[in-house]
């Protein structure tokens, strides 16, 4: 009896079984999510108007929610934009350079992954409290940090500070330098090779950058709760004004505030899966350009 050469024996029995274990799998995964996301994303939606939609607007009318609405856009204004210029000429040293401690740097930026944000606020504390290196000259120069908006920004800016920067290294790297010598070789100067070469190449990767470190500071806690001194109206950012509220039993506005940033984790990630893709394409395209120039040659 002969076996055929180009068909295995059992197969039908292996497609069967890889077929159920997909199945499980799958079964497994949609019960996940429906247990630990999209049920407490429900719950939050359906306790912010449990009362009816009158409370639920005199709850986000509040002056301390608006208060906590309008710090959480300061700090989101300040920091995303300080970490897009980091993130931008960090991944640009390290993939367009070889210079002393580039390793160094790389590690360095990944440093607040690896650190606990409520270690990096009492780091703060340290640093900027009265016993700490900066304290007696901020208080004889009259410079209040800590318990003030500074010290949200910092924090807030320490724990996003790697999203940027972590989307183009790889971006940058796959790329290579190849245009940016070109341009460089026909006359270009540096900022004219970025603005027209390096930074069309990158606005994808960058973009979905931007949304990480938007949507991480945005819903920031940990390190913002060490260094704000929780006074209302002054110092709380949405997520603190959350828990202050859920502590008190003030639970429809709790949820209500909850409901706003749940709502804006929705938006970020639909603008995350765009900027994905946009990303998969742009780089589908440079890979066929160069497919084909290596072709040409």
């Amino acid at each position: 009896m002969e076996i055929s050469a180009t068909a295995p024996p059992f197969a039908p029995a292996r497609a069967r079984e890889s077929g159920l274990l997909r199945g499980i799998l799958i079964l497994l995964a949609l019960a996940f999510l429906t247990l630990f996301l999209f049920v407490p994303l429900l719950a939050v939606f359906c306790n912010a108007f449990q009362q009816g939609i009158a409370v639920y607007w005199a709850a986000i009318r509040h002056p301390d929610t608006l208060a906590a609405i309008r710090l959480t856009g300061l700090t989101v204004g300040i920091a995303v934009p300080l970490n897009i210029l980091f993130g931008i000429a960090a991944a640009w040293s390290i993939t367009k350079f070889d210079f002393i401690g580039k390793n160094l740097l790389i590690t360095l930026i990944d440093l607040p992954f690896t650190v606990s944000p409520v270690i990096s606020g009492v780091v703060f504390i340290l640093l900027f409290g009265p016993t700490g290196p900066f304290g007696d000259w901020l208080a004889g120069h009259n410079v209040k940090i800590l318990f003030a908006v500074p010290a949200i920004v910092i924090a807030t800016m320490f724990v996003t500070s790697p999203f940027v920067a972590r989307e183009l290294i790889p971006l940058m790297q796959s790329q290579g330098t190849d245009d940016e010598e070109a341009a460089i070789t026909l006359g270009a100067s540096g900022w004219q090779t970025f603005l027209r070469i390096t930074l069309p190449n990158i606005r994808w990767g960058l973009l979905y950058g931007i949304i990480l470190c938007t949507a991480r500071a945005v819903g920031e806690f940990g390190a913002v709760s060490v260094v704000s001194g929780h006074i209302r109206g002054k110092t709380i950012t949405m997520p603190l004004h959350v828990e202050i509220l859920y502590n008190e039993y003030n639970f429809v506005p709790a949820f209500a505030v909850a409901s706003l940033l749940a709502a804006l984790s929705l938006v970020t990630l639909a603008l995350k899966k765009l900027a994905e893709r946009k990303g998969h394409q742009q780089r589908f395209e440079h890979e066929t350009y160069l497919l084909e120039q290596g072709e040409s040659e």
